[in-house]
């Protein structure tokens, strides 16, 4: 059963360095972290690697929190970042494409992405797992964490004109997944 203690107090214990401080931390806040993991990771081993990566530099760098803004977004913040510096060690080992590697880029077909339908976030969130590294790192950066094309493009190390590439193929990919399924759901 978990032991409540006030937010403050929880934070204050954890930089004394009191592991059931620690661990109320982790429990508190170990899904919502997971679920930021999984958004980036390849599979579900790294996710689990990044997090604790994750909550280590949390617990180190506790003390500089200066409590302006939500506790919660700070967090979120650590693991983003751990997320992308998994993702910037790992580099040479993504996929990734730029606008000049293209001959061209494909047409949208209007027609087919007026249906309306809903799917879970289990399963939206495993078409997104599953885009090539580069495609997921851009999505993520830019829809789900709000960057700007030019902060993507920072952050991943790649050019504005590649950063937009890769999110207009990850969209392109993702809309035709959900297409294809669509279309299987009415048959």
């Amino acid at each position: 059963m978990h032991k409540r203690i006030p937010e403050d107090k929880l934070i204050e214990e954890c930089i004394e360095g009191k592991r059931y401080a620690q661990q109320l931390l982790f429990e508190k806040y170990r899904s919502l972290m997971f679920a930021i993991c999984m958004r980036y990771a390849k599979s579900k081993a790294e996710a689990e690697d990044v997090m604790v990566d994750g909550f280590m530099k949390i617990y180190s760098s506790l003390h500089e929190f200066k409590k302006k803004g939500s506790f919660e977004g700070w967090l979120k913040r650590i693991m983003v970042n751990t997320a992308i510096n998994n993702y910037r060690a790992n580099i040479k080992h993504y996929y990734n494409t730029s606008i000049d590697d293209e001959e061209h880029i494909l047409d949208v077909d209007s027609n087919e992405d007026q249906f309306k339908t809903s799917y879970s976030a289990e399963y939206l969130i495993m078409l997104i797992q599953n885009l090539p590294d580069g495609y997921r790192m851009v999505f993520n950066l830019y829809e789900i964490e709000g960057f700007s094309h030019k902060e993507v493009a920072e952050i991943m190390g790649i050019s504005v004109s590649t950063a937009k590439t890769q999110l207009f193929y990850a969209k392109k990919t993702l809309q035709k997944k959900l297409i294809s399924e669509h279309k299987k759901d009415m048959y």
